[in-house]
């Protein structure tokens, strides 16, 4: 018969430690993972600045390949306790954890690729469920909700702002030309872009009256444009119904988000 988490008390226990926060022991755990994650973080940082490089950088080198291998054990610790493993590695925090010990290997073929080592900072995320913010779970929640009930409204937006765009950075290119520094419609979107978008580079900008009256009138519509999504996400977060939520991680797929009063995985159907 296949060992279960219900079967093999050294599992449930393993699954404890690693995936809930609740007890001593998971939250040791977890503060300690926190601690790795930080400093992990900023000794790549610092291996990025060439003085520190010179100096130290074999000394960095061999922390990040320790915690390179302490991660590597903590993963396959994670895959080995939860009872559905393949759901906790296609789920975000599975996603994250395997990126989080990549890179290290793929410096070994591609110079460099330790850099991508930043993506460790997105495991920081676990210190909601760490301190128990809960709170901070439930309005996680509450904006994914929002967020997925806006995707249709906001890729309609842009796709009505592309085409501005487009439209645009040919107007620009037929009135301005390559005198202008408008060599083709291209560089004509890519002005459009930095235009509407209020950041203004400054490094093409348009030398005759109907190209300023242009950029005047695409200045103004990018304030409407910027506040046009916020609109949208915040019309469907005022319809996200609140419910409390609870840190509680499924011990089968390693969902977590479950309401406070959920006695099943939201996910699998498991048993919470």
């Amino acid at each position: 018969m296949t060992e279960t988490l219900q079967t093999s008390p050294h599992r449930a226990k393993l699954h404890e430690i690693i995936f809930e926060a609740d007890t001593p022991g998971g939250k040791a755990f977890d503060v300690a993972l926190l601690v790795f994650i930080l400093a992990s973080v900023i000794a790549i940082m610092l291996e990025s600045v060439a003085p520190v490089r010179e100096e130290y950088g074999a000394t960095l080198r061999a922390f990040e390949w320790s915690v390179t291998l302490l991660f590597t054990v903590e993963y396959m610790l994670r895959l080995y306790c939860v009872g559905r493993p393949l759901a906790y590695a296609f789920s975000f925090y599975g996603i994250v954890d395997l990126l989080a010990i990549v890179p290290t290997y793929l410096s070994v073929v591609f110079i460099g690729a330790q850099s991508l080592l930043v993506i460790r900072a997105l495991r920081l995320l676990r210190v909601f469920r760490v301190l128990k913010l809960v709170h901070f779970v439930g309005e996680a929640a509450e904006l994914r909700a929002a967020l997925r009930a806006s995707l249709h409204k906001i890729i309609v937006f842009l796709g009505a702002v592309m085409t501005a765009v487009l439209i645009v950075g040919a107007l620009m290119y037929l009135i301005e030309g390559e005198k202008s520094g408008f060599t083709s419609i291209p560089q004509g979107m890519y002005w459009a872009v930095v235009t509407m978008t209020t950041v203004g580079y400054g490094d093409i900008a348009p030398q005759t009256i109907p190209g300023k009256l242009l950029a005047s009138l695409i200045m103004i519509l990018g304030y409407g444009i910027i506040a046009v999504p916020t609109g949208i996400v915040s019309v469907e977060m005022s319809a996200v119904k609140k419910k409390p939520m609870s840190t509680q991680v499924c011990p089968s797929c390693a969902s977590e988000g479950h309401e406070a009063d959920a006695k099943f995985c939201k996910d699998c159907g498991s048993s919470l």
